[in-house]
């Protein structure tokens, strides 16, 4: 993959569920293979576990400035979307397609690409996530929508406290 925003040196973070962890492997190999730093939060084997807690240990480990962004993956993808999307500061957004893979990026300045592994194949799985690492968020006439994004969570968590 040759795009210009591509930057190999991003720490990416990756993780799964059961449904997901044949994917979950060829992905990391690939980002691999491309020169990316690759973490691996698990699941480690093809054994059933609770996928909410990968996506929220992945999801902090980006809002903590361990890692740059972050691959989630379960049978659908939805829910660990909906789970990473818990953790404030967080944007995880779902692609089945390159297109939204990169508006993810240059619109919604989404930390976190998910994917359903019984939706798409490792092929163009492949291809979903190169175009998300690859992109950047781009601004312009997006901007005063992610930030308004951040306004409503920050009032969100101000009440909570």
């Amino acid at each position: 993959m040759s795009d210009a925003n591509q930057t190999p040196d991003l720490k990416v973070a990756i993780g799964g569920d059961e449904a997901a962890f044949d994917l979950k492997e060829a992905l990391a190999i690939h980002l691999r293979d491309l020169g990316y730093e690759v973490v691996d939060f698990g699941t480690f084997d093809a054994e059933p576990i609770l996928y909410p807690d990968v996506a929220f240990e992945v999801a902090a480990a980006i809002k903590e400035g361990r890692f740059d962004r972050g691959v989630l993956l379960c049978g659908t993808g939805i829910g660990v979307a909906i789970s990473a999307n818990k953790v404030p500061g967080i944007r995880a957004a779902q692609a089945h397609d390159t297109y939204s893979a990169g508006k993810a990026r240059t619109s919604n300045d989404a930390q976190i690409v998910t994917l359903g592994a019984r939706v798409v194949g490792a092929e163009l799985a492949k291809d979903i996530v190169s175009t998300f690492l690859a992109k950047s968020f781009a601004g312009g006439s997006s901007t005063p929508k992610v930030e308004r994004i951040k306004e409503y969570e920050s009032r969100l968590e101000s009440a909570r406290h």
